[in-house]
């Protein structure tokens, strides 16, 4: 066994013998999959299935991006705790277009009050 492990002991890194061991990290041009499953066939399920999508992407960075203690805000707290914490563009020009009336308690309200609705 000592012999096995000189290797190893010595180069304090794998040996060529493990390499099999080590997961090699994906390559920039690696092909990347969706984990969600198969694409819809054309037509209403698949325009309903990039919605849902395209929601879900848009909370994901509004929760990202604010704090818990800028809600429940209105359009501009909104906006400041976004630009303050570098937000993406995109982001922020969806933020740009809600009503400059009205609170928001969280980022589902945020979301729907952009026209892409409930999520279920």
């Amino acid at each position: 066994m000592k012999h096995e492990l000189e290797g190893h002991l010595r180069s304090g890194r794998p040996t060529h013998a493990e390499e099999a061991y080590d997961p090699e990290p994906p390559a920039d041009d690696d092909i990347r999959v969706d984990t969600g499953g198969p694409v819809p066939p054309p037509g209403e399920e698949r325009e309903e299935a990039q919605a849902k999508a395209e929601a879900d992407l848009l909370r994901r960075e509004l929760a990202r991006h604010l704090e818990r203690t800028t809600l429940p805000a209105d359009r501009h707290t909104v906006l400041d705790g976004l630009e303050a914490h570098q937000a993406p563009d995109t982001v922020l020009e969806a933020v740009r277009q809600l009503p400059d009336s009205g609170d928001y308690a969280n980022v589902t309200e945020i979301v729907n009050a952009l026209g892409h609705g409930p999520t279920i």
